[in-house]
């Protein structure tokens, strides 16, 4: 299957892709609001600008996908492989990353306002500028993450591991941290 092909089936009104193999497919701003990727392979794809508000990717293969600027709000990416992934600048309020591996993601000016990351794996990942206020961290991997300058107010990082991470800059008012301590 094509990126032409996705977008012909999406306009008649077909949202079930789930499975589907889009490896380097490029749909750059394309418009795949509601549409359902669950284990659909897009590993190394362009999704730049895309609109995946309300997507379900549930275990899907997004790893090294340019993802920038991409509009995810309350999508749903539950264990997905985002490894080495591009999602600066990406809109991912109130999106389940809960279990996703973003090992090495770019993130940096993200907004992850509300989202669920918990047991999520942010090793290593590029965080800089990130909004992450009110997102729920628990148990997640944030080794050797750089959130330098992130606003992590009110998120939950209890039984975070955090070894490594650069936190200069970062908002941490009432930031619950790994201690289960409450930042003032």
């Amino acid at each position: 299957m094509d990126a032409q092909e996705i977008l012909k089936l999406y306009a008649t009104g077909h949202r079930d892709f789930s499975h589907v193999s889009l490896v380097q497919v490029c749909l750059t701003n394309a418009k795949l609001v509601g549409v359902n990727l669950v284990g659909a392979e897009l590993i190394g794809a362009d999704l730049r600008g895309v609109d995946l508000t309300e997507a379900h990717l549930n275990q899907a293969k997004l790893n090294q996908t340019n993802l920038a600027h991409a509009a995810m709000i309350q999508a749903c990416l539950t264990h997905a492989d985002l490894n080495g992934a591009d999602l600066s600048g990406a809109n991912l309020t109130h999106a389940d990353l809960s279990g996703a591996d973003l090992s090495g993601a770019k993130l940096g000016g993200s907004d992850l306002r509300k989202a669920d990351l918990s047991k999520a794996d942010l090793t290593g990942a590029d965080l800089r500028g990130a909004d992450l206020s009110g997102a729920n961290l628990q148990e997640s991997d944030l080794s050797d993450a750089d959130l330098t300058g992130a606003d992590l107010g009110d998120a939950d990082l209890t039984g975070a591991a955090i070894e490594g991470a650069k936190i200069d800059k970062a908002g941490l008012r009432g930031t619950r941290m790994p201690d289960g301590v409450v930042h003032a």
